[in-house]
């Protein structure tokens, strides 16, 4: 596949094995392969491992429920029951968001495809929604493949870099601006410390990471609201004052 690949480019006036072929070479190409195919595995054992955690962690909510109700002190058990309730309604709140960011990619997507004239618009439209959940990857997806069908269909490479720069445009306009603005103003959370926190995560635990880095700063900030001791903490880094809201 390599060699038919050179051929093919050396036919349309790209001449690689000069240029490249001491780097990238059928052994450079399996190795990446190889390194590929790990890290996805070890992705996917994670999603698995986590998966399982959050099955037996629900099958454990009213337990855990009737067991604060019934603490000793009445008083941390009623603020731990307050903070899991508002704490579930903001993640709801929050996966409202990522959906209607998610649509809003996926619409501009398939607008700039049919605008250029690019074939397959309504599905590279719905794959950007739905790559648009994976954090990093998924958008990355998203802008790589249309950018390879337009090389391949209009053969220029002018064409193929306008579709790399616009999607990566809506790509950030959409997911580096407007979601961590709207999710903050959602869930009174500062957008720098949405957008700090799925980098930071996925900095410690990888695509895990950017996944679970929005509901645990979550989590953490509602249960900081119910203590006075804590309660600065969710003001300071809230997005609006609870007066304004």
């Amino acid at each position: 596949m390599y060699q038919q690949a050179t051929s093919w480019l050396e036919e349309h006036g790209f001449v690689v094995t000069g240029v490249f072929g001491d780097v990238f070479n059928v052994s450079w190409i399996i190795g990446t392969l190889q390194r590929a195919g790990s890290r996805l595995q070890g992705i996917v054992s994670f999603s698995v491992i986590s998966f399982i955690f959050i099955i037996l962690g629900l099958l454990e909510v009213e337990t855990i429920a009737a067991k604060l109700r019934t603490l000793p002190n009445q008083a941390i058990g009623t603020s731990l029951l307050r903070a899991s309730v508002q704490a579930a309604s903001k993640l709801q709140k929050y996966m409202l968001v990522r959906t209607i960011m998610s649509a809003m990619t996926g619409a501009l997507v398939y607008g700039f495809a049919t605008l250029i004239g690019l074939p397959l618009a309504a599905e590279w439209g719905v794959i950007a929604f739905a790559l648009n959940y994976i954090p990093f990857i998924g958008p990355f997806i998203a802008t790589i493949a249309p950018t390879l069908f337009a090389f391949a269909q209009f053969e220029s490479w002018q064409i193929a870099l306008l579709v790399f720069a616009s999607l990566n445009i809506i790509q950030f306009v959409v997911g580096s601006y407007l979601e961590p603005r709207v999710a903050g103003t959602a869930l009174s959370i500062s957008p720098f410390v949405v957008l700090f926190t799925v980098f930071l995560w996925s900095f410690l635990w990888g695509i895990a990471g950017a996944f679970i880095g929005v509901p645990i700063v979550i989590a953490i900030l509602t249960v900081c609201e119910q203590y006075p001791a804590s309660r600065w903490v969710a003001q300071v880094l809230g997005g609006t004052a609870p007066e304004a809201a």
